[in-house]
């Protein structure tokens, strides 16, 4: 009678074998999941370009997979195209190019625009810009942009809210 049960039990226990296998894989499945999520979450970002403040670089509606960890390595340079959160909103990203970095003086004159007293080379704006073309606007000969504070603007400078408006 002993030998009929061994059997039963050896079936039993490639049961649970079967079982612990299959939870084991389903966890490790789980895990790697995880970590990528987190991973991917730290890495990227996905944006949704919402206005024309940045055509014809970037058009309405596009998305677009942003770097998160590329300005922890560096800071931006002229001419990136970053991601921010203006002071006039917290829950809005905006999408705007860097002009001037930290510790450098800027002037807009009529539509131009000028980095320590150079002209700034802008081959990506699409047409001539005429609105708010000025800053600062108190006639002064420019203002020198604080440590860690970025001046950006949008390409389509017609249509753009950026640190025109709500400063550096």
């Amino acid at each position: 009678m002993a030998a009929q049960q061994q059997p039963a039990a050896g079936a039993a226990s490639s049961e649970r074998s079967a079982v612990a296998s299959l939870l084991r894989e389903l966890l490790e499945v789980i895990v790697l999941a995880v970590i990528l999520y987190v991973g991917i979450s730290f890495a990227v970002q996905a944006v949704h370009v919402e206005g024309l403040s940045m055509w014809a670089t970037l058009d309405n509606n596009d998305y677009l997979i942003a770097n998160k960890v590329d300005y922890r390595l560096h800071a931006p340079q002229r001419g990136d195209i970053i991601i921010l959160r203006p002071p006039t909103s917290n829950s809005t990203d905006f999408i705007k190019r860097v002009i001037a970095l930290p510790g450098e003086k800027l002037l807009i004159r009529s539509g131009v625009v000028y980095i320590n007293g150079h002209r700034l080379d802008e081959p990506y704006l699409p047409e001539a810009w005429v609105t708010d073309n000025n800053y600062p606007t108190n006639g002064s000969d420019g203002e020198v942009m604080p440590p860690n504070d970025y001046f950006v603007m949008g390409d389509n400078r017609n249509r753009s809210q950026d640190s025109r408006f709500f400063g550096p």
